[in-house]
């Protein structure tokens, strides 16, 4: 859920004072920073703080500013983890697990912290042994570059979209925050003063955390720079601007490989950054199914557990995970979830998907996990008395007839003109007759079997014959790892069997009224016939 009331110092500093422990008493630490620049430091500094304390600094800037934040001092209690004396910084407002960015002791200082918003938080904690010098920071509203640390984030020139100033130099130092991937950055507007070599005005990329690492590119003009990967979880970016001609400057957003990803093998598995630890506020992360043509792409929800819902409008406003059709947000959207719930499976019409997870300032949750499996493509007819199976055997790659079969593997496959082609019987395969919605129906089971080794991965798919119309259908009924897949069916197959026990209820119980009501009606009549005879008799 967003911050709201962010004009009011006064709601502010009662929440710094909500968010961390007192100090002790005597001791003056933390509050409100609201100036455009600022220092502060640990209590005493630089002599050694006192034990026992706890400060909290809000640092609150104009609303569509941001904060950088730096380290001139730092000297705190060493220990691994950081158990006992340590420094943390938030990217906002709240104590969010989402929300933090770095927990900090020794004698190395953090790194220079750009926030995503205009609010950073800054807490100091010292237990009852060892004291040392503390740290000195300073703050500054709107200065361009710092360290940013998330897995996803925004990065624009001074000023954007108003003109950038002149004689500006700017470093943007993304990753070495503990993710291990390559990064992605992506440019959405780009209009920096052009000249030949770009000798004027430029924006430079580095493949490393250093101007001294490859160079990646060197842009202006108003032409967008392309789409550019690392090769190292670390991206350094330059912008420079002369002393005249400026221009609307640029806008970027960059994602961690852990936040935005590509799958292109037929199975699979992915999940929230950091799942089953909460993920981080104000992430956008991709993840983007693309299988060969003719595939369609099914979901299964293993689990989702995020911010819930709005109690104003009832919609997932704040966090939420979002599915479109094709590999683009233009898509179709195929749902949107928030919230503990238990989305049933869902299916592409083509050959791509995209999931997308919006996270905001605030409230993390677990996250979610979702395993995918490709649909074969396949054509499915039938006769009154057959059933008719083709598949290209350019969609089943390397696997041989005989893991492609009907029912039982006797029914196998047969490979005709680059297609595997099953031709059968009704009364062979396995095929069973059944009625459904007062239709008869014929239904067998399609095996293909994609195991390797000592891993059985087959998949299943019933296929379905109504012969009077002469109309067949295919559907997925088994995926791949069967195991966790069965989770989430098993899911829907609960949900199913409720309302399924609902529905049984509801109907004994409407059948219970019914007979009552027919007792009465019943009864009433005799009554009445009663009444007659005894009026004729009189």
């Amino acid at each position: 859920m967003g911050f709201m009331g962010t004009g009011c110092l006064a709601a502010l500093a009662v929440l710094c004072g909500a968010f961390g422990g007192a100090p002790r008493r005597g001791i003056k630490c933390g509050g409100v920073l609201s100036a455009p620049a600022g220092n502060f430091s640990s209590p005493n500094f630089p002599r050694p703080y006192p034990y026992e304390t706890e400060c909290t600094w809000l640092i609150v800037v104009a609303e569509g500013s941001s904060v950088l934040l730096s380290f001139s001092h730092f000297e705190l209690e060493y220990h691994a983890a950081c158990a006992y004396d340590y420094l943390q910084v938030y990217n906002g407002a709240s104590r969010d697990r989402g929300n933090l960015l770095g927990t900090f002791c020794g004698h190395s200082p953090p790194p220079p912290f750009s926030s995503a918003w205009h609010v950073m938080a800054v807490v100091f904690h010292s237990d009852r042994h060892v004291a040392k010098r503390g740290f000195a920071a300073a703050y500054q509203k709107d200065a361009c570059g710092g360290q940013l640390t998330g897995l996803s984030g925004e990065i624009t020139s001074p000023r954007y979209p108003e003109s950038y100033p002149n004689d500006a130099e700017c470093l943007w130092s993304i990753g070495g925050a503990g993710g291990g991937g390559p990064l992605t950055l992506v440019f959405v507007d780009f209009q920096v003063e052009g000249g030949q070599g770009c000798s004027f005005d430029y924006v430079a990329l580095f493949d490393g955390p250093t101007t001294a690492t490859p160079c990646l590119g060197r842009y202006c003009g108003s032409a967008r720079p392309p789409r550019v990967v690392s090769s190292a979880p670390h991206l350094l970016i330059l912008f420079k601007s002369d002393f005249n001609i400026g221009g609307r400057g640029f806008k970027a957003y960059f994602y961690s490989g852990e936040c935005q990803e590509v799958f292109t093998t037929i199975k699979g598995n992915f999940s929230s950054p950091q799942y089953p630890s909460f993920y981080p506020n104000n992430l956008k992360c991709q993840w983007r199914v693309q299988l060969p043509l003719g595939y369609r792409v099914k979901v299964f929800f293993l689990d989702v557990e995020l911010e819930g819902r709005s109690s104003l409008t009832g919609h997932c406003d704040y966090d939420h995970l979002a599915a479109f059709d094709g590999g683009t947000e233009d898509g179709s959207l195929l749902g949107r979830w928030c919230g503990r719930e238990s989305p049933a499976p869902i299916t592409s019409r083509s050959n791509q998907i995209l999931l997308v997870l919006h996270t905001d300032r605030n409230t993390a949750k677990r996250g979610f996990s979702i395993a995918y499996v490709g649909v074969v493509p396949m054509n499915v007819s039938c006769t009154r008395t057959d059933f008719h199976i083709q598949i290209p055997v350019q969609s089943l790659a390397q696997l041989e007839r005989n893991r492609v079969y009907l029912g039982t593997p006797s029914c196998a496959a047969q490979v005709v003109g680059g297609n595997f082609k099953i031709h059968t019987r009704f009364d062979t395969c396995g095929t069973e007759s059944q009625k459904r919605n007062n239709t008869s129906v014929i239904v067998s089971t399609l095996y293909i079997d994609f195991s390797a080794g000592d891993q059985e991965d087959i998949h299943q798919y019933e296929v379905q014959c109504e012969p009077k119309r002469k109309e067949a259908s295919v559907t997925l009924i088994a995926g791949p790892n069967p195991s966790r897949l069965s989770q989430a069916e098993n899911l829907v197959d609960a949900q199913q069997r409720e309302r399924g026990a609902t529905d049984t209820r509801e109907t004994k119980s409407q059948d219970t009224s019914d007979i009552v009501f027919i007792s009465i009606c019943i009864l009433a009549g005799l009554l009445m016939v009663i009444a007659v005879v005894g009026l004729v008799l009189l």
